[in-house]
């Protein structure tokens, strides 16, 4: 399959466009390899269809191309050539060539680039100058065999939406290919693209976008892949509020702005409102390097930028410009950063605990895209882009524990019998929640215990064991990659994302060898207390220093990374 690339922008191959270009033709090259790869693994009686992909560019701004004179000499007096002698002559070769054509350009005034135009109207010679009667609007017929060629338009605007704003280039390429002959991908926020800080969502379009270039290379673009493309890469107004403050000029007095101040304000516009907790909340940037402060003001109807008149801040941030930079662009991890001591936090922690609810970019607000197979409404519903995984649950993990130690502490038979019966129970209550070897094994212990009370084993030895063997599993879990509050305590700070977040793990680690220290030393007064006229009590007795703990539990998860963060 031979592909021919034209590259309609200025910018050549630093244009936003051609960046979801390269990204489909990518996934044409992977789609290539893998039917290559599938015909040399069957056999010779199966043969499956296979591409040998050879991509070719042109860059229009390189090409000398003269705009077309209109004298038609190409149908006159030397039909098939135009009496310019420049590079379009070898353009209309290539095109002959190719297989696939692909137009990359920027939307220009609701149409195509000049240079692009140029090249367009030069097809000229590529077309007889006689009448198709049967064309709606009158036309021309190909001076060559076109009928197998495909096209793509692939395309980026700097509105909000591509939504209504190609209407003049869908004309005619409409005329060029004949309508429905040709796949498009328009996609608007073009300028996004060039901004490091937004790369999550960028690179999550460009995968679809790849995702698309695999498929086409076999028959057609999914309609799921589709509706991928069609959604929106920010909301409207977050986009046009970023888009505002990337022209660094003051609404008022039109001068220019500190490089520093448009970057804060395009980092306030990723607020997400949707994440106001019912006060308003006051952000200090104090950027140490070059020794500038502005405050960013959180509000349940959106987000401000304050350069003078402070108020006292929520949340204060100290770092140097170019470590936040950083940070925003994904060279270096903010966590990790925060652990070297890069920079310092002061004032109410939990913003930064919460800080991709608040500023999540790779977040689909309800602004953010259209309802796929819907009529009517442009922006009809919330189309997410990511499924919620299930969580985990640290009640389903205690509750067959605490059956045990409740009700076999009163009676042997009747508590084994009970938690056995819980520990059936809880596969069906794990329908809903992501199960952890540590559910497991709880599972398999507490079974154990409650066969050793059937054979009519003390339970003032087997409840002690049981309160050593929950013990142990907290403290060995220390050893390992994640320690056992992790994997329930994720659940508030951005699932499994969390666990790549060393505040979050050395944090949880702690944690987890207290409370392991805890139930290893439960079995001593265990042991006696259930000797005494108040054993029946036990369990009751032995909840009173769990329940303390976890008050304790939840200061120290916002104390401790504050105690870091403020170096």
């Amino acid at each position: 399959m031979k592909v021919l690339v034209i590259n309609g922008s200025p910018k050549g191959k630093k244009s936003n466009s051609y960046r979801l270009t390269e990204a489909f033709i990518n996934g044409m090259r992977q789609a290539a390899d893998q039917t290559v790869g599938k015909a040399a693994n069957e056999a010779v009686e199966h043969p499956i269809q296979t591409y040998e992909l050879i991509v070719e560019e042109l860059m229009v701004s390189r090409l000398e191309i003269k705009a077309c004179l209109g004298c038609f000499s190409c149908w006159s007096r030397t039909p098939g050539k135009c009496c310019l002698q420049d590079d379009m002559q070898m353009v209309i070769e290539k095109m002959l060539w190719a297989d696939v054509m692909i137009w990359s350009f920027p939307l220009y005034y609701f149409s195509v680039p000049g240079p692009l135009k140029n090249l367009i109207d030069r097809q000229l010679p590529m077309v007889l100058p006689f009448m198709v009667s049967d064309a709606q609007s009158g036309s021309h017929p190909s001076r060559y065999d076109m009928s197998q060629k495909r096209h793509v338009v692939i395309s980026t605007c700097g509105f909000y939406t591509a939504e209504g704003n190609y209407n003049g280039v869908t004309a005619l390429f409409d005329h060029m290919c004949g309508a429905g002959n040709y796949t498009t991908i328009f996609c608007g926020q073009g300028e996004l693209f060039r901004v490091p800080e937004l790369h999550e969502r960028t690179d999550e379009y460009l995968g679809y976008v790849t995702k698309a270039g695999e498929e086409y290379i076999d028959g057609g673009i999914s309609e799921e892949t589709k509706g991928r493309l069609e959604e929106l890469l920010f909301p409207r107004k977050t986009f046009e509020q970023m888009a505002d403050a990337s022209w660094g000029i003051d609404r008022q007095s039109g001068e220019k702005e500190e490089d520093s101040l448009i970057f804060t304000r395009q980092m306030a516009s990723l607020y997400r409102k949707e994440a106001y907790g019912g006060k308003d909340l006051t952000l200090e940037m104090y950027y140490t390097d070059i020794d500038r402060c502005y405050q960013i003001i959180l509000e349940s109807e959106g987000s401000r930028v304050v350069t003078d008149n402070f108020q006292t801040y929520t949340t204060r941030i100290e770092t140097p410009y170019s470590v936040w930079k950083d940070i925003a662009a994904g060279k270096i991890r903010g966590d990790e950063a925060l652990m070297q001591q890069k920079y310092r936090v002061k004032g109410d922690f939990d913003l930064m605990l919460k800080w991709d609810d608040y500023f999540g970019s790779a977040s689909v607000g309800e602004e953010n895209s259209r309802s796929v197979g819907q009529s009517g409404s442009k922006e009809s519903g919330n189309k997410q882009l990511h499924v919620p995984e299930k969580g985990t649950s640290m009640s389903i993990l205690l509750l067959p524990w605490i059956v045990f130690w409740v009700v076999a502490s009163i009676d042997n038979r009747i508590g084994a019998i009970v938690s056995i019966a819980c520990s059936a129970l809880v596969p069906v209550l794990f329908q809903g929640h992501k199960k952890t070897i540590y559910d497991v094994l709880s599972g398999f212990f507490v079974t154990v215990c409650s066969l050793l009370l059937f054979l009519d084993v003390s339970a003032r030895i087997v409840v002690p064991l049981s309160y050593l063997g929950f013990g142990l599993m907290w403290t060995l879990s220390c050893a390992t990659k994640i320690p056992l509050t992790a994997h329930y305590s994720m659940n508030d700070y951005n699932g499994e994302r969390a666990l790549s977040n060393p505040l979050f793990m050395k944090t949880n680690r702690i944690l987890t060898l207290l409370w392991g220290i805890l139930y290893l030393a439960t079995p001593v007064w265990t042991y006696f207390i259930m000797g005494t006229s108040v054993g029946s009590l036990t369990g009751a007795i032995n909840s009173i220093l769990p329940a303390l703990m976890g008050i304790f539990t939840a200061w120290f998860q916002k104390w401790y990374p504050a105690k870091v963060a403020r170096g």
